[in-house]
């Protein structure tokens, strides 16, 4: 058996694995690259192995990083099965024809404005070949043994982070590989805590916050503080937020803020992101794999407005009065969140909001490093808004958590690799476990292919 790193390595984005068992090949997750201009290119990069030769793919979860390469993998050739959750594809039908209509609308508006470096711009995929990958998908449910391809078989456990969201067990060949996928937090007020798990050969564990622990300061109260200064000056509050996971934590944040007088009843707040909204009606039907009663997750759905239109969107921008706007996407890396960055961030009275993690070489990453301006569509805007970050809002675990997970193991994997984290915190993080674990660990390089033997 053969495992091969395509992605996530030095970065948080981009999360492939190859696994390799005589003749079969398999893909544990299949993600777009995100954030800096090199990383970017490696999504049109020739695919490392010809996507006819791979007999499956197993997902840990939804988000774009790690399911957002499918589309192309089918166009390219492969014809075998997608295993998830059944949440986790529920989530896909929603998120995948949206990536592949905005990489269609960013090249037409590319063409359009004259400013695309290749003439005409091409999307990476588009909103048909997304619903085509859909074809591929074979939701399987938490706990029960599937077999993937040969004499590979799965499992998938609950991992926390966002709904549907699961750990990999991979067994063959008398072997046991267990990749963590994104690990949620253990107290997270909407999504369960991590399922343990007991006992793994080898372990390939993530670190995006592999070199941080989490401020223990309540963040509802930080979010509350946040809306009620800047409405005070008379600001907006702009909230960039992935629209599956944090979306719905921050609506439901937003809601006890209300119901608990902590912020006004009468400053309005819109959900800029149908998909979010749409994301936000499968809780409903997944109850069973989240912490919220069917009356939470309706106060969940009617905590904002949700702008459906373009022209909606665009209305929003031109009222200057205090507000809170939730949009996509939580790097600020695109969506409708951009228009309103042109908007609102010339402005010092406003408030632009980060509620999780920013990649390095994103926009969210820039504004956070105190950046005078930003490049928008080809432009730069001047960027006087207020912008900071409530970092105890992301729904990964960190540094503590993750030892906290990984302390369940029954006995130490011969190996374990430590992936999907910028390299301070994956290195911090296997310095953790090597002298409080005393595990064999290492941080693999982008193509590094090990032999599990």
């Amino acid at each position: 058996m053969k495992l091969k790193f395509l992605g996530a390595t030095g970065t948080v984005t981009g999360s492939r694995y190859l696994l390799t068992s005589g003749p079969t090949n398999i893909l544990v997750d299949c993600g777009l690259f995100q954030g800096y201009k090199e990383l970017r290119l490696r999504n049109r990069d020739r695919f490392p192995i010809p996507a006819g030769k791979i007999d499956a793919v197993v997902l840990t979860h939804a988000h774009l990083d790690h399911s957002g390469y499918l589309p192309l993998l089918v166009k390219n050739g492969f014809s075998g099965k997608i295993y998830c959750s059944a949440a986790t594809y529920d989530l896909c039908k929603i998120l995948l024809p949206d990536s592949g209509h905005l990489l269609e609308e960013e090249a037409n508006y590319a063409n359009r404005h004259g400013f695309a470096k290749h003439a005409p711009a091409l999307p990476l995929y588009s909103e048909a070949d997304a619903v085509r990958a859909l074809r591929h998908f074979s939701p399987v449910p938490f706990g029960e043994r599937f077999t993937i391809a040969g004499k590979l078989h799965g499992q998938l456990t609950l991992a926390g982070h966002i709904l549907g969201a699961a750990s990999v067990t991979v067994r063959g060949d008398g072997k046991t590989i267990v990749f963590s996928g994104d690990l949620g937090r253990p107290n997270d007020p909407v999504m369960v805590a991590p399922v343990p798990i007991g006992e793994a050969d080898y372990l390939v564990v993530e670190s995006t916050y592999g070199d941080q622990r989490h401020d223990p300061a309540d963040p509802l109260i930080l979010l509350g503080k946040t809306i009620r200064d800047t409405a005070a000056k008379g600001g907006v509050t702009i909230i960039p937020s992935f629209a599956v996971g944090r979306a719905q934590s921050l609506l439901y944040d937003l809601h006890r803020l209300k119901e608990k007088g902590q912020i006004p009843a009468h400053i309005p707040v819109y959900l800029n992101s149908p998909m979010a909204a749409d994301a936000t009606a499968l809780y409903q039907r997944h109850l069973p794999i989240h912490r919220l009663s069917h009356a939470q997750c309706h106060a969940m759905r009617h905590a904002a407005t949700i702008v459906n239109s373009v022209e909606e969107s665009i209305a929003l921008n031109e009222r200057q009065v205090p507000m809170v706007i939730v949009a996509a996407s939580g790097m600020a890396t695109g969506g409708r969140v951009l228009h309103h960055l042109k908007a609102f961030a010339p402005d010092p009275r406003n408030t632009i909001l980060f509620a999780g993690y920013q990649a390095g070489g994103t926009r969210g990453a820039l504004m956070m490093a105190g950046a005078e301006s930003i490049k928008i569509h080809g432009q730069y805007v001047p960027l006087r808004a207020q912008v900071s970050q409530i970092g105890n809002l992301s729904a990964h675990a960190d540094a503590d958590e993750i030892l906290g997970w990984l302390s369940h193991f029954k006995r130490r994997p011969t190996r374990t690799f430590i992936t999907h984290g910028e390299p301070a915190a994956a290195e911090a993080l296997r310095r953790r476990m090597q002298e409080e674990l005393d595990w064999p660990c290492e941080v693999p390089s982008y193509l590094d292919e090990v032999e599990l033997s």
